[in-house]
Order: structure tokens, then sequence, then C-alpha cells
């Protein structure tokens, strides 16, 4: 009996597309820099717990009594002062981008030195400024990187401190210290049972802790001539002491350093660097090798974050421009639109009765393609029905033949594409006015009649109609129901006025033959044919207007698989659409009135402001976890309110029933990040030169007219066929 031969081949290994794994490397990048925008600026991990005073029975009484200067190293417990005539000035809390140049000024004027105890989280941001201060021959000491008590920290809290403090140092100045100095510390004798066993750890890492024995209080903004009164120490002392070059206003504390040096530089004190006081090694040494690199590598990290969020935030303000002129161009524009057309005695022109060509696209539309043809079959108005079969493998035009219908006629052709197969249509077509529609849309009986009414004004080259989603009872079909009503028809309405409409949408549109044939018909040049179409009109000279009263409900996608793929090729085809015609920005007359007015709007409002939207949803989460929580939630309350007002009045407009709307501000947290990965996904595939693939959505072929009466279809079609 013989065996099966084992195959040798493996099967392949499933790769994550470039288009898939660029968005998500982005998305992790940019919450990366938001994480580490939040750390450098104490707005994560930061605790601003204060330690009450304890007891200080377990503190030595040679710490207690002795000098502001206290070394633990190697088991030691030891204090020093600094000698007489001999000024230490200190500067807590900094560098700070505004106070801090302003006293290494002074002090270089001056000719003096002091000790910089800076923070992580400062050094970090402003590392020019900590290389300043090692290259004037000040000192540099560590304040721990968030400033937190360290007598309610753990020791790996400790050391995790003071490790990313010396890593800011060597990125900034390529050097590490020896000095530190606790927050929120104060003379020695101010040691208690608390503080005294952090000091004894940060002493057998290495560290001299410095507190001081002079405090000038000038955080209190008591007044120069009083900062330097509690400055001066009696009787030709020296002394540590205490000032701050951050934290606040600190002018009081400028102007009264420019009076205090000199006085007491007068009175012979010498202001040097503390190591230089106590005769001492400086306490600076220099980093190389793997050290310096990570250091210079953090200091790049923490630029690159500021960076990310400063253009973050002038993005939010660009969609908060845009968002707010887009709703108010709407309200305005849509309810001019409405009263317009809506006004008594309100006419296109003389009634147009004259038949009409309706061509349907259909590729694999079996499950559809009946209740399309047999909602045309009630039509009010004459006319010819071309189902166009884009090469089918379904039997979509058998099924069609099979129903033995007036009046319908089925061209076939082997599978080339939406456009070709409307250019088919066209070339078969009787009238001079051409209906096109999708396969899996339904029409109304009037849907045709008003359509094609506009186009009693001679100037009107094409009409875009009402699309609305059929299939809404689903959470995905109740959010494009929104979209459609809100971000569709309303938009229309505005874009009417303006009279750049960027798209006839292919479920629901009418063209002039003549318009049609004088641009050379439906261009494959892109996948959005619809868009691409409609402004090749708007260039040649013809008006497109919006058609609010000519309703087709079409099937949208029921899976978040299907809503990506469609709306990726409408973000992709739409800003084909806009390099295709890009040169009408140049160009004169209608081009260029459409190229200057029409595609600046289209590109901010349909491909910009979707993009950036998001960064409403991004900052909301930032402003929940770092702060200022309150007044994050309510801007974005805000903001969605704006949304709903305009969205209930689109609906108010469209005369749709406003239950739907409770779904709207889930809406705008989930599906506008699907959009913008979408429109992410169109940005990459155009940037890197990729070729999008026609996406064919499946079909349930479940929608169809809301509250249609039975009639006589047969008669019907009878009377207004055209034969």
């Amino acid at each position: 009996m013989s065996s099966r031969p084992r195959s040798n081949r493996r099967a392949p290994r499933r790769r994550l597309p470039m288009r898939y794994l660029l968005p998500s490397l982005l998305l992790v990048a940019l919450l990366a820099m938001l994480m580490l925008r939040g750390y450098v600026h104490s707005e994560i991990l930061a605790d601003h717990r204060i330690q009450p005073p304890a007891a200080t029975d377990h503190v030595p009484e040679r710490i207690l009594d002795g000098g502001p200067v206290i070394d633990t190293r190697d088991g030691r417990e030891t204090s020093m002062s600094v000698p007489e005539h001999r000024l230490v000035l200190t500067f807590d809390d900094g560098p700070d981008p505004e106070w801090t140049p302003k006293v290494l000024d002074v002090l270089k004027e001056h000719h003096a030195h002091a000790v910089f105890f800076v923070t992580g989280t400062m050094a970090s941001r402003y590392p020019d400024l900590v290389k300043r201060m090692v290259d004037e021959g000040h000192e540099v000491g560590l304040h721990t990187f968030n400033h937190p008590d360290l007598s309610y920290q753990s020791k790996s809290r400790i050391d995790w401190e003071l490790t990313q403090n010396q890593t800011a140092l060597a990125g900034a100045a390529g050097i590490r210290t020896s000095l530190f100095r606790p927050p929120y510390s104060s003379f020695a004798d101010a040691m208690d049972n608390k503080s005294w066993p952090v000091t004894k750890y940060i002493g057998s890492r290495g560290y001299i802790t410095v507190v001081n024995n002079t405090d000038s209080e000038d955080w209190k903004r008591p007044g120069v001539d009083e900062i330097i009164r509690r400055a001066t120490p009696k009787g030709g002392k020296g002394a540590i002491v205490l000032m701050h070059d951050s934290g606040g206003d600190r002018s009081q504390t400028v102007a009264a350093l420019d009076r205090f040096l000199p006085r007491l530089q007068g009175q012979g004190y010498d202001f040097v660097n503390l190591t230089e006081a106590l005769g001492a090694p400086s306490a600076h040494t220099p980093v190389h090798g793997v050290e310096l690199a990570k250091g210079k590598a953090w200091i790049y990290a923490v630029e690159a974050s500021d960076n990310v969020t400063d253009v973050l935030g002038v993005g939010l303000a660009v969609i908060g421009v845009l968002v707010f002129t887009r709703f108010g161009l709407m309200l305005l524009l849509s309810g001019a639109h409405a009263r317009r057309v809506r006004r008594r005695g309100f006419s296109w022109g003389p009634p147009v009765t004259e038949p009409v060509s309706v061509l349907v696209p259909a590729f694999n539309e079996a499950k559809c393609i009946e209740n399309t043809v047999r909602s045309l079959m009630t039509s009010e108005h004459p006319i010819e029905i071309i189902v166009i079969d884009d090469g089918s493998t379904d039997g979509t035009a058998r099924i069609v033949e099979n129903l033995r219908l007036p009046g319908v006629r089925v061209v076939r052709q082997h599978n080339a594409g939406k456009p070709a197969a409307l250019n088919r249509g066209l070339a078969n077509a009787r009238c001079d006015l051409i209906v096109m529609m999708d396969g899996d849309t339904v029409f109304e009986p009037s849907t045709v009649r008003e359509l094609v009414q506009p186009f009693g004004d001679r100037r009107v080259g094409a009409v875009a109609g009402n699309a609305k989603v059929g299939n809404k009872d689903s959470l995905i079909g109740a959010w494009q129901h929104i979209e459609y009503v809100m971000g569709f028809n309303l938009d229309r309405r505005m874009y009417d006025m303006l009279r750049c409409m960027p798209t006839i949408p292919g479920a629901v549109g009418a063209f002039r033959r003549s318009a049609l044939e004088r641009i050379g018909g439906m261009s494959d040049d892109t996948l959005a044919e619809d868009t691409d179409v409609t402004m090749a009109l708007h260039r040649d000279g013809w008006r497109v207007v919006y058609a609010e009263k000519a309703r087709a409900w079409t099937e949208a996608p029921e899976s978040v698989q299907q809503l990506w793929s469609q709306r990726y090729r409408w973000s992709y085809g739409t800003m084909q659409a806009i390099w295709k015609h890009r040169r009408s920005v140049i160009e004169s007359g209608p081009s260029g009135r459409f190229g200057r007015i029409g595609l600046p709007f289209v590109a901010l409002f349909m491909v910009l402001a979707p993009l950036l939207a998001p960064l409403i949803d991004v900052f909301l989460l930032y402003g929940l976890v770092f702060g200022p929580t309150e007044k994050t939630i309510v801007a974005w309350l805000g903001v969605l309110a704006i949304q709903a007002v305009c969205a209930a009045y689109a609906f108010r407009l469209d005369r749709e029933r406003m239950t739907h709307l409770i779904s709207l501000p889930l809406q705008q947290i989930l599906y506008r990040q699907l959009m913008y990965v979408v429109l992410l996904q169109s940005w990459i595939t155009a940037l890197t030169g990729g070729r999008l693939r026609w996406q064919k959505l499946r079909r349930t072929g479940g929608v169809g007219m809301p509250g249609a009466a039975p009639r006589n279809r047969q008669n019907v079609a009878d009377r207004k066929a055209v034969a």
C-alpha cells in the first residue's frame, strides 16, 4: 500500500498589505507621540502629592544641625557648609524659555556663576538652555524628572526619575551630574523620618543632596526689595540661596538679581558654583557612546512629539474653520436653495415632456435588477429602458429578458467597466435626455419626471437627484442614511447655489446628450466617473443642478468591509478627478471659474476636511486622559451639537424622520474614524503610485420603494414606455 507523498511546498505567508500597514504604523506613531508629549509636559505619571511634616527622631543630629550639602555616599552621613563670603545661587524648576535666558543674561553681565537644578521635563523640552548653562560655566543638578515628592515614591520610581533626568542632560549638554535637590525640600533641619531614607538612598546611587540655608521666597513675589533682603546672608557668612527661574512670572527675580549681584560683590562676596565653593571636583562628567546616543535620541523624540502636536493643533484649527465654514454655508445656502425651488410659481422653464432614455449598467446584479427595472416601469414620464449587461456571470441579462417588459432592451458586452457600459448605452439610446442609475437602485414613479424638469433651462447640462439609503434599518445603514441626507444632499443644495456641484450621483443622475457628446462621453480615467464627468461639464460651461424631489432608493453597503471598499474607491476616484482637472485653476472662462471656486471647495470639504476631522476625537481622548477634562468634553459636545443642528435641519428639509439621529453621536465617534482611515489609505495609494482596481459590492436585493402603493404596472408601462 503506497502512501501519498508529502508536499515540500509550504503555504505562502499572508502579508499585511501596505495600504493597511502604513495607516496602522502611522496611528501607532501618532499615539506614541501624544503619550510622549503628555509625559514630558507632566500630564501623565505626574504625582502632585506633598508629604506633611513628620517626626525627626530617626535623622542624625549632625544632619539636622549641619550644613545644606548632605553626603550619604558610600555609607557616609556627613554635611557641609559654604565658606564665608561665598554665595552659591541656586535656581529650581527650569529651564524656562522666557525667564531662564534673562537670568543667564544677568549672571553673565555680572560675571557670576550659579547652580541650576533642572527638571527632566523642562530640560527635555528646552535642551538649548541646558547647553547654554554648561557652556557659560554654570553647574547643573537634578531636580527629578516630573517633580514628585520622593517620600511617596518607590525605589524603582526614584531610580526612574533620576535616570530619565540624566538622559535628558546627556542629550542636551553631553554630561551627567552628581548634584541632586529633592522637590519641596527646605533647610537641613527640615529633614524628617520620611525624607531622610530617601536622602540616604539617593546617596547610595552616587548623588550629593543639596538643600539650602537661605530662601529668597521669590516664588511668593514679595517685591524686589524683599527678595534681596531675604537672599542676603548675615555677617558675611557663606550660603546656598534658593531662587527660581521657572514656575510662573519671575520678573521680580530677574530684577532683584540685577541689583543683588553687584551689591554683594561690592561687599566682597563671590558667586561661584557649588563645587568651586567647596573646593571639590566638578559635578559634571562628560558622557560618550551609548549613553550620549540615548540622550540625543530622547531629545529628538521629545522635539518630534512637540512638533507633531503643534502640527495637530494647526490641523485642529484648520478643521475647526472648515467645519464651521461648511456648516455655516450649508445652513445658509441650503435654506436659500429650498426657498428658491419651493416658492410658488417656480419653474426651470417650459415643462419637459419629451421621452427619456434610462441607462442601467449592470454587472452581476441578479439579486437587484428585477426590482430596479420594475420600479422604472411605474414611471410617470415616458421612458425607454436600456440595461447594459457588462459581462455578468450570474444571469443578470437573462433575468431582465425573461421579464418580457415593453420598452426594455438589454445590451450585452464583454466586461469593460461601468464607463464603457454607460457609453455603450448612450450609443444605443434614442432620446436626447439621458438618465443614469445603478443596478441596485429603485426609482419612485415621479423620479424621472422630477429629474428632467431642470432641462427646461437650456443652460443646464446635468441634474443630480436625491439619493437615499433604502436599507437603513441596520446600524451601518442608519449611519449612511445620516451621511446621505446631511453630508450629500445638504451639500448638493449648497453646491447648487455656489454653481460648483462636484458629483452627479451614479444612483440617480440625468444628462443632456449634447453635453455628454461635447466632453467625449463617460471617461474611465478615474474610478469616480460620476465626479469626473461632472467636473468636465462644469469646465465646458454647463450648469449642474440638484433636483430634491427626484428620489432614488439605493442599497448601501451592509458590512464594514464593503463600506470600506466603496468609500476607498470614492475617495481615491475623487482625488484622481481633482488631479485630472487641476489645470482648470489657471484657465479662463467657465473652466477657470470652476477651477478657482469649485475645485478648492471639493478639495477642502471632500478630501481635506474628512481627513482632518478625526483630530476632534484625537484631542477629545487626549483631553480626557491628560486634561483639562471638563473643557474638552464641553468643546466636543459643542461640535456635536452643531452637527446635530445641521443634521436635524437636513432631515427636516428632506422630510425624514428624526429618530435615526439617535445614532449620530456613535456615528461621529466610530464612522468618522473609518472614513479617516479610508482617506488616509487613498492618500497613500495616490502618493505611492498605486492603481486601485474596481471593487464590486455584494448585493442583497432587499431595497424597494418605501410606501409604494400597488399599481397596474403593465398598464402604466404600456402608456408611458417609448416604443
